[in-house]
């Protein structure tokens, strides 16, 4: 062999040789790299691995709690649950969902909505989960599914329970309702300590009680924990927790009451509020017209919602909450503490009223005149003149600063959600409401008819019955409340819920009394005489007019010539009895007229029912639906035994009697006690 030859033997060699090196040194990093993989699956990340592994052996399914009962205060069911058959169905026990489905719609009605509701609920459940696909299974559909389940692997018939509102649209504005729980609801739910209790639940409180007191009515979400195989289905419950339900909400409301003011009302729009004005529990909210709040349970049909969303009636307000009005006349006896208060007016101070009042060049009218008027005259005989004087001597931010307190715009802070503000008027309000310098400026022109409870001024009838309850209750102030207390689902022990003390608005005793005794007068020798005319108890009140719509100072009003929603409204605030009253109220019936011709009557009807226990006659109530009543006409009829009558009434799936059973009678306020545990009218005056 030759040298070359051998040299290029060597060379070849020592190429093999790095080679060899290079392929080592892979096989060891990929070693390294596969031994450091190993450590960090089987030792660093070992427990995340196992607790995956365990979840994709178990699962927990959430118990849905069943949802509280609201009751009145004297234990009758507004709100309650009642069973129905489902049909439902385990999609990790079926092979084909479609034509399963196709299946079940020969022996019982599937609709498209019922379709769509199941695809929503899919979308938020697992294989194992039974989800329902029809409710309220007939008694006949039943029979004719369990005939053919053999054919069904997968679905079966259970019985879930559903919300009801026995009562229908009484009190429904107050009761609210639930519903499904929508994205907004959800990411609050998500950000909220309560979110792991809402696990598997639907629906939640949407307005009124249901909202309010959705955590008491809620319950406590049970669980069963689960052995699963991978394909999803269930082999063996391993653990589980039972749902607590939620306990029951005893409210202040008397709902005979109630159905007494809302069929007074008949077809009339309008709101009440009637307050114990000793404590500030809300005896009745009546908002008219109401709707059945059965619709909205499992979603409203397009149908009933056009209807009730395009209603010129707005039957959707709660107007006892949200609707704001002009208050009127009503609002003069609290212009004259005001006025007292401040030092602008005595209580002996006279002025003359000629029947109007020039300012600036500007006549305001006040009907007719009263002659000489002090402030006991002024109330009486509802002067304008008086409280144009007042208003305009006051000026704006004034009466801003002494009538705000007493809860003219300002939210009350009842148990209720979406209390509107109303409006009481002010410099710095006008300034931050208009947009154009020239309407940020307060003309003093716009005071004076703030005397009289117009212009500006817009309140609900929650904060004139609240104000109206203060008057009553000699300047002490309650702040309103409908939750009275709460019944324990476990240990049935009745809890009472918060009470207000009360505040005292530090007015003069003998500046309350002087107005006080006024509007006493008002029904024994003013504007409302007619209609408490034999009465056998005593009663203090205040009618009012507010326009709907304005009318130049030299146009006289002719409700004849003005659509009917455009005609004044009626009003009327009240207190009884006088001395010591037990019941307040504001009531407002929308385009009505004079007060005294069709809110005062109302007011009559109300502190017959709760203070003689009298239920207006069939022709009385007749009378006053058509507003043609003064004072009561026929035979009244037991309250107590027309509201028996009507816990007699059965609707269906639910049967009658409609009050709780298990609570003892000290267990509940009766309707008259103050605050213990759960036992053709001419007006003389224009007002």
């Amino acid at each position: 062999m030759s040298g070359f030859e051998v040299r290029n033997s060597e060379v070849e060699l020592q190429k093999f040789r790095l080679r060899i090196w290079v392929v080592a040194l892979v096989v060891l990093l990929l070693l390294g790299i596969l031994l450091f993989r190993l450590t960090v699956l089987q030792v660093v990340r070992h427990d995340a691995f196992a607790e995956r592994a365990e979840s994709n052996r178990t699962a927990v399914v959430p118990i849905v709690p069943n949802r509280g009962k609201i009751l009145d205060r004297n234990g009758v069911v507004l709100a309650t649950n009642y069973s129905a058959y489902t049909l439902e169905i385990t999609r990790s026990k079926i092979k084909d969902l479609e034509e399963t489905i196709e299946a079940l719609s020969e022996l019982v009605e599937i609709t498209p909505r019922d379709r769509r509701k199941f695809k929503r609920l899919m979308e938020d459940s697992k294989r194992f989960e039974s989800i329902p696909l029809r409710s309220r299974l007939t008694d006949e559909e039943v029979a004719r599914f369990t005939a053919q389940r053999w054919r069904f692997p997968g679905v079966d018939i259970k019985a879930r329970f559903f919300r009801n509102y026995p009562l229908e649209d009484v009190g429904g504005h107050v009761v609210g309702y639930i519903g499904r729980i929508n994205q907004r609801e959800q990411e609050a739910l998500e950000d909220s300590e309560d979110y792991a209790n809402y696990r598997g639940t639907e629906v939640i409180g949407k307005l009124g009680i249901e909202q309010s007191y959705e955590k008491q009515l809620h319950g406590l979400t049970g669980w069963e924990q689960l052995e699963t195989t991978a394909g999803g289905f269930a082999v063996r419950r391993l653990n589980s927790r039972p749902a607590t339900s939620g306990d029951t909400v005893v409210l202040s409301l008397d709902i005979g009451l109630q159905k007494l003011v809302e069929d007074v009302y008949g077809e009339r729009r309008g709101a009440l509020v009637a307050l114990d004005p000793r404590n500030g529990e809300v005896l009745a909210m009546v908002s008219k017209p109401g709707y059945d709040v059965n619709l909205f349970v499992d979603g409203i049909d397009q149908e009933n919602w056009d209807f009730l969303n395009n209603s010129i009636d707005r039957p959707l307000l709660n107007r006892a909450l949200r609707g704001s009005y002009p208050p009127g006349s009503t609002y003069k006896p609290f212009m004259a503490i005001a006025g007292l208060e401040s030092g602008k007016r005595k209580v002996d101070t006279i002025i003359q009223d000629n029947g109007s009042w020039t300012f600036g060049g500007h006549t305001f009218r006040s009907g007719h005149p009263n002659g000489p008027t002090n402030l006991r005259r002024s109330i009486i005989k509802s002067s304008n003149v008086y409280y144009y004087m007042l208003a305009n001597d006051m000026g704006v931010d004034t009466i801003h600063e002494y009538l705000s307190p007493m809860g003219f715009g300002q939210q009350t802070g009842i148990d209720l959600v979406g209390e509107a503000r109303g409006v009481l008027p002010s410099t710095e309000w006008k300034r931050n409401t208009y947009k154009r310098p020239e309407q940020k400026k307060w003309y003093a022109g716009e005071t004076i008819s703030l005397g009289i409870g117009q212009g500006y001024n817009h309140f609900t009838m929650l904060q004139l019955a609240h104000a109206t309850a203060m008057l009553a209750n000699h300047g002490i102030q309650h702040r309103p409340h409908l939750g009275k207390g709460t019944v324990d689902a476990v240990t049935r022990a009745y809890s009472p819920l918060y009470k207000d003390a009360g505040t005292s608005m530090g007015y003069k005793p003998e500046h309350v009394e002087a107005v006080r005794s006024a509007v006493a007068a008002v029904t024994v020798e003013g504007t409302a005489r007619g209609v408490f005319g034999g009465a056998p108890y005593t009663s203090a009140g205040k009618t009012g007019t507010a326009q709907a719509v304005s009318v130049g100072q030299k146009d006289k009003y002719n409700a004849a010539k003005l659509a009917e929603h455009q005609r004044d409204h009626s009003l009327y605030i009240a207190y009884a009895p006088a001395e010591n009253p037990k019941i307040a109220l504001a009531v407002i019936v929308e385009n009505a007229g004079f007060g005294a011709a069709a809110a005062a009557p109302i007011a009559r009807r109300v502190f017959d029912y709760w203070l003689l226990d009298q239920y207006p006659s069939v022709e009385d109530m007749a009378a006053v639906r058509k507003g043609q009543a003064s004072r009561p006409i026929g035979v009244p009829r037991s309250g107590q035994e027309m509201m028996a009558a009507f816990e007699r009434m059965e609707l269906p799936g639910l049967g009658a009697p409609r009050v709780m059973e298990g609570l003892s009678g000290g267990d509940m306020a009766s309707p008259r006690a103050p605050d213990t545990a759960p036992a053709s009218l001419e007006p003389e005056a224009e007002d």
